[in-house]
């Protein structure tokens, strides 16, 4: 019950805030009028057409970094029109000289890593949900979109892939470029007249970031709420029909040396596709029969020294548009819909998660009027007989209603429903469903920000506290930020679909932080703050050692950041956690199964983090972390991070690093745990790359190959080949083969 009240009570401070802080706005004097085409564009990244010339002009950018106060050294132009079909985009980037940057020619490069001029439109001019387009001087292209009203850097997602089109030239003292946006590419609402616009660009030369519509620096640069507004000179149409088909086949050859029956390697077929159906402007419904994820990059490879499951981000191309409206509730560690958890059941002999046939899947998803965000989603997996698991459907509706002038309240409804089960033998529930309800907070001028959700699940056990609780709440301004937030997930909250590592558990996480911003100094940016955790385990779970609510973990860490005018960084954290373990634990990872620490058993222990990075921009570049101090019982040294160095724009070499030695006393053994990645990433042109990643892990005692060639022939239409081998690495001298497989795919994009 205090619980309950505890979270009420916050939930009503939370509005209270939103209501006083929804007056504020930021001011905007940089509005422009977007004119209509007189004459061709002819794309090639020159800007000699006479049609430039009357285009709408925007100039006079302001520097973001490294002090946002300023007018830019390097100053930008650009040019906008539009006809019936396109946004037609010119650029102007102003340099010291013709050494331009560019890590790579591959579509989707980094922001950070090169040259480059970044477009977002919020086309439902709603704070929350933008398109991005970007062009390098190499003429590689990016698009993205933001959700969340880009408030923080998972609200970036590059996944997303349409078609349109960009070109560059380069110059002895500038480099200029064209993009063609089909109005198909976006998303709008017929007839309106505005849009909300900001633009920025990345000089490597100068060192130096800038902005159009001017960003403080203690705000990203994505954040929605620095904008300004683009008004059309005419109302815009209807972008037409806009049906897409994207069929695919694919073969591979695959071979499972640990299985002793299979002798060679098995070879397959497939077949299969997606569909993008515009039902109207702002709806779109997303189809896909016979899914391959085939292509999608492997997951880099981790050194677990956690006690609970890790985090692995979602991938495959159908699950990310709009990934937001039913991945966004509750915490990253708290989450009621977590997509990556279709396609995978657990192996009923093993507990083993293993790989499960995805039949179809439908997706319905965008705006049914400017405030109202709704989603739909079912997918259909194939049953397992070998491992008695029968088929299951997976079914989400996500709606997300805006109220005042950038907050919203979200719904979620998740169904895992088992088909056909009284043919197996019931290892598995008939039904997991998690219904929740959530407020998030996003006051106009972004001072204040937060959530506070509720969640309940409904299943067939009888188990106690079906619920969980999520609240945050942030006030940041130019100086200094205050944040706090907690989460209280049930006994009986079983979220089959979602990611909750720990349940049973309370969690409470108050930071404060303060920033200096100075000026003519070789500093950027100087944070320092303090981040505080607290958990408790609530007792309504059977343990052996905690009876009630008792604290299990706690951790407080001092740190400091510095950014350096350079695009530098030196960061310095100290931790203090204190854990009492509730089950026995081998921190290692490596140690025979009687040699652990054991559970009911408390450690206080401080360790030292670094940070250092160098400017990734350039042709060198290299970003470390280094811990070093206690660990439980024993004491650690870490060393983990990247180096590399880019041939630009063609290729680019890098290797991920991480080693950890970890030592306790007899009967440990001391642990040398090492993770290498090596990567080679080679763009042969625009349209051809290939990408090799290999990682060695003897924590996992595996050593994998993964080459990925990948042909754009056209516009998001491609050929891939892709090469995976994993090895056994217990025994050097033996290096025995586990599992390989070689696939081509062939993907074509079709305009209906």
């Amino acid at each position: 019950m205090r619980i309950r009240l505890f979270s009420k009570i916050f939930t009503i401070l939370c509005i209270a805030s939103s209501s006083v802080a929804q007056m504020n706005f930021v001011e905007d004097d940089h509005s422009f009028v977007v004119k209509k085409l007189q004459g061709s564009i002819v794309l090639d990244g020159h800007l000699d057409e006479s049609s430039w010339a009357n285009a709408s002009k925007l100039e006079n950018f302001s520097q973001y970094a490294p002090s946002s106060e300023v007018t830019a050294n390097s100053q930008t132009e650009v040019f906008m029109q539009y006809d019936d079909d396109n946004l037609y985009i010119g650029v102007r980037c102003y340099t010291k000289a013709d050494k331009f940057s560019a890590s790579t020619l591959k579509r989707d490069y980094g922001f950070m890593s090169n040259d480059n001029m970044t477009f977002i439109f919020d086309t439902y001019n709603d704070v929350t949900n933008a398109f991005v387009f970007g062009v390098n001087p190499f003429g590689a292209n990016r698009e993205a979109l933001i959700s969340d009203g880009g408030r923080d850097r998972g609200a970036f997602d590059d996944s997303w892939d349409n078609k349109w089109r960009a070109e560059a030239q380069r110059h002895e003292d500038n480099w200029t470029a064209e993009l063609i946006i089909p109005f198909k590419a976006i998303r709008f609402k017929e007839g309106t007249t505005k849009w909300r616009f900001n633009t920025y660009r990345n000089d490597a030369q100068s060192d130096e970031i800038s902005s159009w519509m001017n960003i403080p620096r203690n705000r990203i640069l994505m954040d929605l709420t620095y904008m300004s507004d683009m008004r059309f000179e005419e109302p815009l149409k209807s972008a037409g029909s806009n049906t897409v088909i994207i069929p695919y086949v694919a073969a591979s050859a695959t071979r499972d040396f640990e299985n002793v029956d299979e002798l060679e390697s098995q070879l397959s077929y497939g077949i299969g596709g997606d569909a993008k159906i515009a039902l109207s402007p702002s709806m779109n419904l997303d189809l896909t029969f016979n899914p391959d994820f085939s292509q999608v990059e492997v997951d880099r490879q981790v050194t677990n020294l956690d006690r609970f499951e890790i985090f692995f981000p979602e991938r495959r191309q159908f699950f990310l548009e709009n990934a937001d409206l039913f991945g966004g509730f509750g915490f990253r560690r708290v989450n009621p819909f977590f997509s990556r958890r279709i396609g995978v059941a657990v192996d009923t002999t093993t507990g083993s998660n293993i790989q499960n046939t995805i039949y179809a899947g439908a997706r319905l998803n965008g705006k049914l009027n400017e405030r109202l965000r709704l989603g739909v989603l079912t997918m259909q997996t194939a049953s397992q007989i070998e491992n008695d698991l029968p088929s299951f459907n997976y079914s989400v509706v996500a709606a997300e209603q805006r109220v005042f002038s950038r907050s919203n309240i979200g719904f979620i409804l998740v169904n895992k429903q088992a088909l056909n089960t009284s043919e197996y033998s019931g290892t598995v529930d008939n039904y997991d469903r998690v219904a929740g309800v959530e407020y998030r907070l996003a006051s106009s001028d972004n001072r204040w920000t937060g959530k506070a959700g509720w969640m309940q699940a409904i299943t067939p056990n009888n188990e106690e506290q079906k619920f969980a609780h999520v609240f945050n709440l942030n006030y940041i301004v130019r100086r200094f930020s205050l944040q706090y937030a907690h989460s209280y997930v049930g006994e009986g909250f079983d979220a089959e679909v979602g990611f909750v590592p720990r349940r049973d558990y309370f969690a409470s996480n108050p930071e404060a932080r303060i920033d200096f911003y100075p000026l003519e100094s070789r500093f950027s940016q100087i944070t320092l703050g303090v981040n505080t955790r607290f958990g408790y385990k609530v007792g309504k779970e059977e343990n052996d050692y905690v009876e009630g609510f008792s604290l299990v973990d706690r951790q407080l860490e001092l740190f400091a950041r510095f950014n350096f005018t350079n695009n530098y960084g030196l960061n310095f954290n100290l931790v203090q956690e204190h854990v009492f373990l509730l089950d026995d634990f081998d921190p290692t990872g490596i140690q025979s199964d009687e040699v652990f620490l054991a559970g009911g058993e408390e450690f206080d222990f401080t360790y030292f983090r670094a940070r250092f990075n160098t400017d990734r921009r350039k042709r060198f570049f290299l970003n470390m972390n280094g811990t070093i101090g206690q660990f439980f019982s024993g004491q650690r040294f870490g060393l983990n991070g990247s180096i590399g160095y880019n041939i630009q724009p063609y290729v680019s070499l890098a290797s991920n690093v991480n080693y950890n030695r970890i030592s306790f006393d007899a009967p440990f053994e001391t642990a040398n745990l090492w993770l290498i990645g090596p990567r080679v990433d080679v763009a042969f042109t625009k349209k051809v790359f290939l990408t090799s990643f290999f990682q060695y892990n003897n924590q996992e005692e595996n050593f994998n190959i993964n080459t990925r060639f990948q042909w754009r022939f056209a516009p998001v239409s491609d050929f891939f080949l892709v090469y995976t081998d994993n090895y056994l690495t217990d025994n050097f001298s033996q290096f025995s083969k586990r599992n390989r497989a070689l696939v081509a795919k062939l993907t074509y994009w079709l305009g209906v």
